[in-house]
Formats: structure tokens, sequence, C-alpha cells
């Protein structure tokens, strides 16, 4: 009983560890951005608006680490067929659980703000929203080569 309970909190931490989400930061370049071009424009708010941001990949690390878990406790109980029809039950709604958790978990608040150019061209970006802005202000828009653009003061 104490290995399974180990082997449950094992796989809860890796879960937790795992499960990290993409960050959308204005602030936050990845990789592939990391000394390339980006072009710079100047621009004044027109609107900000909240957003929701979700990852675009199904939920798969939570759904398979939650069934993992609950088929483990699931075994925990019962004796003979109970005892199967327990861990089943256990691997379906731990699994919906871990499905569950890892959408809540990788969901940010985010911003879509327009952007009316210096040139007339009015551009609406969405990005995470760790920065606040307001109509009216000035900013800064770089646009990348891979077609991210991201607003900055």
């Amino acid at each position: 009983m104490r290995k399974q309970f180990s082997l449950v909190v094992a796989v809860c931490a890796s879960l937790a560890l795992a499960g990290g989400c993409t960050n959308y930061s204005a602030d936050v370049y990845s990789g592939s951005q990391v000394r390339s071009v980006q072009t710079v424009e100047y621009g004044t708010v027109e609107s900000v608006r909240p957003v929701t941001l979700e990852e675009e990949r199904a939920p798969v690390l939570g759904t398979a680490a939650g069934g993992v878990v609950g088929g483990i406790v699931g075994n925990m109980f019962g004796h003979g067929r109970g005892r199967t029809l327990a861990t089943i039950a256990g691997a379906a709604l731990g699994a919906g659980a871990g499905y569950a958790g890892e959408k809540a978990v990788t969901k940010q608040n985010g911003l879509e703000i327009e952007v009316r150019l210096e040139s007339g061209q009015i551009l609406s970006i969405v990005q995470g929203a760790d920065q606040s802005f307001a109509p009216g202000e000035r900013v800064r828009v770089l646009r990348g080569v891979d077609g991210t653009s991201r607003v900055s003061r």
C-alpha cells in the first residue's frame, strides 16, 4: 500500500512539473526568435479587450497521468472482480480529472490589442496579459519574420 501511495505521489509530481504551458508574454521569446530580425513600428492603442488563451494541443499528459493515478487508486479498493471494476472506474475518472486539470492549468489571461500604426494601418494583436495597455497609449509593435507580432512600450 505504501509503495502504491509513493507511486501516486511521484506521478502527480511529474504531472505538475511537466504540465507547463506556453508563455504568450510580450517579454518571452522562443529559441527560434532569438537573434532574428524584427521590424519595429510605432502606433497608438485604439482598443484593448481581455481574452482567454488556450493551448492548441490536446491535454494528453494530464489525461494519461490522471488515468494512471486513478487506476492505481482504484486498484487499492475491493477484491477480485470488484477490484477490477474499481481500477477501471478509477482510471476513467482519473483520466477525466487529468484532462480537465491540464486544460485549466494551461489557460492564460490575454489581451487583444488593436493598434493604429503611424502608416494608418490597424493591427489586432493577441498576447499574454502581463502588461496593461490603454486606448491612446503610444506603443511599439515588433513583427518577426516568422509572422509573430507583439506590442510593447
